[in-house]
């Protein structure tokens, strides 16, 4: 039987921050939009043109602020059957996730959002299982029905790609493994609906499609983003004309763990360098960040434990342990410049009976990032929810206008926005509000 550690149920309250004169409790508000699992992540953008934010989960939207319309984008055929007490069969929408009992998957893995036609009206991209097509869908502009799609990559292998600006133009590229080789799928902005080309950075050394760990960000601070994977990194040259292969330099971030989530390059000590966080075993245990260091004009790193690598439930000093980290978010959460680690547990990731603790609280955290006047730093655990967790994706940013971040989830759960609210209190309950770290 699994129990909910009192440790964790004690971070439920606000998590919060303190400026010089304010004591601000940080708190977030659950929204569930849906218990039918759709999608392993989802995203947030304006679709219907009127200012406001909308959340895109599976094949629905739902327009904001208050998330209750939802309109069916591509068609939402998937169905299974569920035996009740009685014999009985129900049929539910959407696949078999938390409401059935059997291990199934979607196939829509991460969505992001972008003006890909430059009407004006935003759009959807949908990376789908591994080793599967990724598509947009061309919004309507108003008009009710299901949206075109175009498929522009016809293979979108590892399990954490992303849509970001790598090359440095200021537009996003789709960032992946495909057919054994790392690169990026960019599209002509002349005609984005045609297929997108292939740029391969690395050799084909036949990575798996089913391959954890990837991010892009610049580690050795040139001013271009790299590419990030469990195994070292890949540094972008200085030029991409004639689509050059990019130099490895091998590190083991995940050494013995078939890799982790998304990968980010930040600079988490203040030291100038940029270091590398990411969850240590997405099927697993650990949350980790990585210290650059330079030896002999070499970049190298040193592990930093935020969550334990051991692969057992093992509190940390806050006692907070949690399994199955498939998705990570980089924001500054609390506004004081720096950023903070959203992450959790992504929920019956291979089942009810897969992976270490598939029953344990699909718990949702940010972690604080601190920086000590001794030069250490500290991860300081918030727990937001004990009932959702996250995806292979989890999606932070402010989809309220408000200027606080607010996080989306799309999983075998359903679908949740969390929205970012605060308080000011006095500094006794403030200092009541805080993780303790546990005494021996």
């Amino acid at each position: 039987m699994n129990k909910f550690p009192v440790a964790l149920a004690a971070l439920l309250s606000a998590s919060l921050v303190v400026s010089a004169k304010d004591y601000v409790l940080h708190s977030f508000k659950k929204i569930q939009l849906s218990d039918k699992f759709w999608c392993e992540g989802a995203n947030f953008g304006d679709f219907n043109h009127d200012a406001k934010m909308d959340i895109v989960s599976g094949p629905y939207w739902y327009e904001g602020p208050e998330f209750k319309k939802r309109h069916e984008y591509y068609p939402a055929m998937q169905t299974f059957k569920k035996k009740n007490a009685d014999g009985q069969e129900t049929t539910i929408e959407g696949f078999e996730g938390a409401l059935g009992a059997n291990n199934t998957y979607s196939d829509n893995f991460f969505a992001f959002t972008y003006d890909f036609n430059k009407d004006g009206w935003d759009d959807i991209l949908i990376l789908g299982f591994p080793g599967e097509i990724s598509a947009w869908y061309e919004n309507p502009k108003g008009r009710e029905g299901h949206w075109q799609k175009h498929v522009v990559l016809d293979v979108t292998d590892n399990e954490s790609p992303t849509f970001v600006d790598i090359t440095g133009d200021g537009k996003p590229e789709i960032v992946c493994s495909s057919k054994g080789s790392y690169g990026y799928a960019e599209p002509d902005w002349n005609d984005p609906a045609r297929p997108w080309k292939w740029h391969a950075i690395s050799p084909n050394n036949n990575y798996h499609k089913f391959t954890h760990g990837m991010g892009v960000g610049d580690v050795n601070g040139d001013g271009k983003l790299d590419l990030l994977e469990k195994d070292g990194w890949w540094e972008q040259p200085k030029s991409l004309a004639g689509d050059p292969l990019w130099k490895c330099h091998k590190f083991a971030f995940n050494p013995n763990s078939h890799g982790g989530a998304q990968m980010y390059a930040y600079d988490v000590n203040g030291d100038g360098l940029n270091d590398v966080i990411t969850s240590f075993a997405a099927h697993g245990y650990g949350l980790v960040w990585y210290e650059q260091l330079k030896r002999d004009d070499e970049i190298t790193f040193t592990q930093h434990v935020i969550l334990d690598t051991e692969q057992k439930p093992s509190p940390n000093k806050y006692g907070v342990t949690f399994s199955q980290l498939h998705a990570v978010d980089l924001i500054d959460i609390d506004g004081d410049g720096l950023k903070d680690i959203v992450t959790g547990k992504r929920y019956w990731a291979h089942g009810a009976h897969g992976d270490p603790d598939p029953n344990a609280p699909a718990v949702l955290y940010w972690f604080k990032l601190v920086r000590n006047k001794d030069k250490s730093v500290d991860f300081i655990p918030h727990l937001i929810d004990n009932d959702s967790g996250v995806g292979t994706q989890v999606v932070a940013g402010d989809f309220t206008g408000d200027k606080k971040p607010d996080i989306v989830v799309g999983n075998k759960k359903g679908t949740f926005v969390f929205v970012h609210e605060t308080k000011k209190v006095s500094k006794d309950e403030w200092e009541k509000a805080q993780p303790k770290e546990r005494t021996q």
